[in-house]
């Protein structure tokens, strides 16, 4: 399962990284809207690998893996964008570690992307997918007082 999710993990991160650099480099988006863009097109992408393909979800009802897929995705978009945007603007201001950067990549954004797309990926969201997102949570037995209390004495 977990090669899997790092396969669905690149597919995702592929069509986010492509849809942020096309957006900054051909139509000047600026590089905080552009990555939550691109975080909302790879986090798509992702949600329908891993619900058919990644955790075989299928006995999970949709309803519900959508709806907690939306908590755990703000999450990651929240923690990506902000994420891209505290590192960039730390790194701007490190004149050697630019001009370094500068040889490799046309924009700076492009080094906290990467560093923040994997962390982000392997603390948040494989955890946040395998164990509650495309888990068949049985939450009704957790509300179940006669399972809890005895009120015969």
């Amino acid at each position: 399962m977990f090669l899997r999710a790092q396969l669905s993990s690149q597919l995702s991160s592929i069509t986010d990284f492509l849809i942020t650099i096309i957006l900054v480099n051909l139509f000047q988006v600026f590089y905080v809207y552009a990555t939550f863009i691109g975080s909302v097109c790879g986090g798509a992408t992702n949600c329908v690998v891993n619900y058919r393909w990644t955790f075989k979800a299928m006995d999970v009802k949709k309803r519900y893996v959508a709806l907690r897929y939306l908590v755990v995705w703000g999450g990651s978009i929240f923690f990506n964008t902000s994420g891209v945007f505290l590192m960039t603007e730390m790194i701007r201001k490190i004149r050697w570690v630019v001009e370094f950067s500068n040889l490799f990549f046309e924009n700076i954004f492009i080094l906290p992307k990467i560093i923040v797309s994997l962390f982000i990926g392997f603390v948040w969201n494989y955890n946040m997918h395998r164990y509650f997102v495309f888990k068949n949570l049985n939450l009704k037995r957790f509300f179940h007082s006669h399972d809890l209390m005895d009120n015969t004495k």
